[in-house]
């Protein structure tokens, strides 16, 4: 007796054999996964869909490096999301295996201010202890000491914060979390305020460094889902020279994009 026919037989890709992955492009991601109410949506979604993912195609396809994802979160919904650059991490006599260390590109739902963010962190953790949790103390060898070096006028960083907070409408902050000191176009001057206000913050409190792109939650709900992808991806374009000067390994560009994404700040 013949077998009979089942929808599996004439159905694509349904008889035996694996399916190819698709290509995390970002044609896949949707608006509606950057939830102002609950975070950046990862879980449930197939590989292509996950903006961590999608990010780290990109990244690793115009730097020709590998980064390392992490985040703050769980569940379907994460609130923060960082890449770091694993070579510049390795570069480190002792915090090799720390992401504390280094400087990150990242992207965070605001869900008080009701603004994603994207763009670059550098960390100081806490510069004493007692350590309240493995690798948080400030090390000889972290990022965040080429930072504070920089934090004077005329370096690489003061005339990047320059071009990007005046003219590009990104904003920098450095604090421990509870009370920044936030630097737009209308307060910023020089880099030399960033050192300036660390001395409000006490070594035995976590303290960190952010310049980042906000897109409020009206701007992000009237783009497409590759327009917001397009968006992060010339973001960390338009900050990694600041990056660079912070960092050990810095970021060379070895393609001008990666297929499927265009940078380019405005979209």
């Amino acid at each position: 007796m013949k077998k009979r026919t089942t929808t599996k037989d004439w159905l694509p890709l349904a008889k035996a054999g694996k399916a190819r992955e698709a290509d995390p492009t970002g044609e896949a991601f949707r608006p509606e996964w950057l939830d102002f109410e609950h975070g950046i949506r990862v879980g449930n979604l197939e590989p292509h869909e996950r903006i961590t993912r999608i990010l780290k195609y990109y990244l690793e396809g115009r730097y020709g490096t590998s980064f390392v994802t992490d985040r703050w979160g769980r569940g379907v919904f994460w609130q923060w999301i960082c890449w770091v650059p694993r070579a510049n991490r390795e570069a480190k006599p002792l915090s090799n295996k720390v992401n504390f260390g280094c400087a990150k590109l990242f992207i965070c739902v605001d869900q008080d201010e009701k603004v994603f963010q994207t763009g670059l962190q550098i960390e100081r953790g806490y510069a004493e202890g007692p350590e309240p949790y493995p690798g948080c103390l400030l090390q000889d060898d972290w990022d965040w000491h080429r930072l504070v070096a920089q934090c004077a006028g005329g370096t690489v960083l003061d005339r990047e914060l320059w071009r990007l907070i005046k003219q590009e409408d990104f904003v920098a902050e450095i604090g421990d979390w509870s009370a920044n000191a936030v630097f737009s176009a209308k307060n910023f001057d020089s880099a030399r305020q960033l050192h300036d206000v660390l001395a409000n913050y006490p070594r035995n409190e976590w303290v960190g460094f952010q310049l980042y792109y906000p897109m409020p939650q009206a701007e992000v709900k009237a783009c497409s889902g590759f327009e917001l992808v397009k968006a992060m991806c010339a973001v960390f374009a338009q900050v990694v020279p600041a990056m660079n000067a912070c960092m050990q390994v810095p970021l060379t560009a070895v393609a001008p994009d990666t297929p499927g994404i265009r940078p380019g700040l405005r979209t």
